[in-house]
């Protein structure tokens, strides 16, 4: 697909946040999130699956998600995501492991419900770097991107080396006590 064609299909605009969410406090814009599935085909097996296993802890994790079960019969398996601004998602899981449903589940949940957009951006150069942009994440371990937090050891304080100015004004001062010591004995 071109750019032009995603433009045109999906549209462009600026990055949007629901009403500045997360400034003052979070609200979860997945309001409710429906599970359809059939019980007895085949295709509905990984729902099953996640509705025995995984459901009641994502709905105790998730209280403010109203989560609906609708059995259907001789239908494909679907996740309905309803979210805040009005919006709906449609995700079809025929033939999904469980955990593709769990991590469909979780796409969703993370979601503000606004649709997929191609973003504009405003930093333009003739010279591009081939490099890529600089950021402040550039050179630091990737390991901290799958961190829980609170985590004590990424919560302790740097230990910092002493500056050439701070081990001068160390020596200064020894070498000042030396010569007081000198002068009185």
């Amino acid at each position: 697909m071109t750019t032009k064609t995603w433009r045109l299909f999906w549209g462009s605009g600026p990055a949007r946040v629901p009403l500045q969410n997360g400034v003052g406090r979070y609200v979860q814009q997945l309001q409710r999130i429906t599970f359809k599935f059939c019980k007895t085909h085949g295709g509905s097996l990984g729902m099953r699956e996640y509705i025995e296993k995984d459901l009641v802890e994502f709905a105790r994790h998730n209280p403010g998600v109203v989560v609906y079960l609708k059995p259907r019969r001789h239908r494909s398996p679907c996740l309905k995501a309803e979210y805040l601004n009005g919006e709906d998602d449609y995700i079809s899981t025929q033939k999904h492991t469980c955990e593709d449903i769990k991590k469909w589940v979780e796409y969703l949940r993370c979601r503000s419900g606004y649709p997929v957009e191609h973003l504009i951006n405003y930093h333009h150069t003739d010279h591009p770097s081939i490099q890529g942009p600089w950021t402040p994440w550039l050179h630091r371990d990737h390991k901290l991107n799958v961190v829980q937090y609170p985590n004590e050891e990424l919560s302790t304080a740097h230990k910092v080396k002493k500056t050439a100015t701070e081990e001068l004004m160390e020596l200064y001062e020894k070498q000042k006590m030396l010569t007081e010591m000198e002068k009185t004995s």
